[in-house]
C-alpha cells in the first residue's frame, strides 16, 4: 500500500520547507570552514614564507636544496642562483629548489 504525503493548508509537504533545506547544507559548509582553516590557510602561510626567503637570498647565504645538497651561495640572479658547494664547485640551480636557509656558520660547524 502507498501512503500520500500530508500537506499543510497552504499546499507545502508538512515537517519540510525552506529550513529543512538550509540544515541539510549546514554539515557541508561546516566541513568546507574546517578544511579551510586546518589545511588551505597553513599551506598559504607557508607558500608566503618561502616566496619571502627566496627574494632575500643573497651572496654568502648558507641552503640546503630541493636535493639535500648544501652550500654557499656564491651568485644570485632573477631565476637562478650559484651554490658552491666544495672549494671551487659551483652548482647553478633555479631558485624554487631552495628549501632551507640556514643560519651562518652551520657549514663550517657541519664539516668538522
Amino acid at each position: 500500500m502507498l501512503i500520500n504525503s500530508a500537506y499543510a493548508a497552504n499546499g507545502l509537504p508538512l515537517g519540510g520547507g525552506a529550513a529543512g533545506g538550509i540544515m541539510g547544507f549546514l554539515p557541508l559548509i561546516v566541513i568546507f570552514v574546517l578544511f579551510y582553516w586546518m589545511l588551505i590557510r597553513p599551506q598559504m602561510r607557508r607558500a608566503k614564507e618561502q616566496r619571502a626567503m627566496l627574494g632575500a637570498l643573497q651572496k654568502g647565504d648558507e641552503v640546503v636544496t630541493a636535493g639535500g645538497t648544501l652550500g654557499r651561495i656564491t651568485k644570485v640572479t632573477d631565476n637562478y642562483v650559484s651554490v658552491e658547494v666544495a672549494d671551487n664547485v659551483v652548482v647553478h640551480v633555479q631558485k624554487q629548489s631552495i628549501q632551507t636557509l640556514l643560519p651562518k656558520g652551520t657549514i663550517k660547524n657541519i664539516g668538522a
